[in-house]
């Protein structure tokens, strides 16, 4: 066979072991456990960090303050400097709709070493912590949640015994890049971390997702929540590995009544949302972004490649393994496509979305080197090298 052949039968080979091994990560059904309402509803403060959200507010605020939750809850929202008139638009809101009470505070300048929202999560925790709740949520400025969301999330934590629960928002999916790039993002984190891997008790691989987390208040205070992770650049992963550290038990699985309304509507602003995190995905290691680099061409270039080049060669044995390559990727990406309601001809335009994660990762180590550090709502922040996580 043909050198060209080998990479593709080495490519099916991979993705029949992604298929069986890796979780079943390409499935959609892990979903809220069975719950069932608890005796007593325990209280709940809803914190929410928020830097230039005025754009987004109305249309996921007033479903926080909407919540109907049989126990007492409240919300803080955590004006983190911003510009554009948030605290006064949320406290506006609040005035117009009702519902839970509001708090709006703001944290000041944060401390050196405080990357990203954890500085606002701190003082959003700190001020939440007075009322003495059983359990934080700690949700984006962006995310709008059914009415019975968090009545959901804390059944399912009393129901199941859970410490953490996080559930991956809904992405908004409108313009044609947000078709392209938004479900491949949720699949590609989900490869990642595969849900199933996350639920064991005692697994390794732990994860959450930010926009939406249901946290023990006490698991918080043990774990040193948000200070132990406050160099994070990936938030909610580092979020979950601590929890777990300290005996918690977690879990992550795709939301229904949760979603987030932020809009990408150009190449550039996904761009910037995947950049600003992959390389420390990688742990900022050269030898992770040459494997990564190498293994994104076998897994979702090479079965392209070796179907087109082999029927235009005529080499039967890399068409038949490019094509099958081609066909079990695809097949795994379709249910992620119908979670979404997406064409599933888009399935089709896996690799060609993959080039572009390539890309963004590549950009992401590029940045990196030039010494501009992670950027976050218009701040950026030392390299790890002088700010390492604890």
């Amino acid at each position: 066979m043909s050198a060209l052949a080998w990479i593709a039968v080495g490519s099916l080979v991979v993705w029949v072991w992604l298929v069986l091994g890796q979780g079943f990560f390409w499935r959609t059904d892990i979903r809220l456990p069975p719950r069932e309402a608890p005796a007593h509803w325990p209280d709940v403060a809803v914190v929410v960090p928020a830097r230039d959200e005025a754009e987004v507010l109305p249309s996921s605020l007033p479903s926080l303050l909407a919540q109907d939750y049989p126990g007492r809850a409240e919300v803080f929202l955590i004006d983190d400097g911003s510009t554009d008139g948030t605290g006064e638009l949320a406290r506006t809101l609040a005035v117009r709709h009702g519902g839970l009470p509001l708090t709006v505070a703001s944290p000041g300048e944060p401390e050196p070493g405080w990357t990203g929202k954890l500085w606002a999560l701190r003082h959003g925790i700190a001020l939440a912590r007075v009322r003495e709740p059983e359990f934080l949520l700690l949700t984006d400025a962006d995310i709008a949640h059914a009415p019975d969301s968090l009545r959901e999330l804390v059944a399912a934590a009393c129901s199941n015994d859970l410490d953490l629960v996080s559930q991956m928002a809904r992405l908004r999916v409108v313009s044609g890049w947000e078709r392209l790039v938004v479900p491949a993002f949720v699949y590609f984190f989900a490869q990642l971390y595969p849900f199933r891997w996350v639920n064991r008790a005692g697994a390794r691989t732990s994860a959450a997702a930010g926009g939406c987390v249901l946290l023990r208040t006490g698991i918080a205070v043990h774990a040193r929540v948000p200070d132990s992770i406050r160099h994070a650049v990936i938030d909610d992963v580092s979020l979950a590995r601590a929890v777990r550290r300290v005996g918690g038990r977690i879990w992550l699985g795709l939301a229904e009544r949760v979603d987030s309304v932020r809009p990408y509507p150009r190449l550039g602003d996904l761009w910037r949302m995947v950049s600003r995190s992959a390389y420390a995905q990688l742990r900022h290691s050269p030898l992770l972004l040459a494997g990564t680099v190498a293994g994104l061409a076998l897994v979702y270039l090479a079965p392209p490649v070796a179907l087109c080049a082999g029927l235009l060669s005529g080499d039967a044995a890399a068409a038949w393994a490019g094509g099958a390559a081609w066909a079990v990727m695809t097949g795994t990406y379709l249910p992620m496509l119908r979670h979404y309601r997406q064409p599933l001809w888009l399935a089709l335009s896996l690799p060609f979305t993959a080039v572009l994660y390539l890309l963004m990762t590549v950009d992401s180590a590029v940045q990196h080197y030039r010494g501009r550090g992670a950027a976050w709502k218009g701040r950026t922040y030392a390299r790890p090298e002088t700010a390492p996580d604890h």
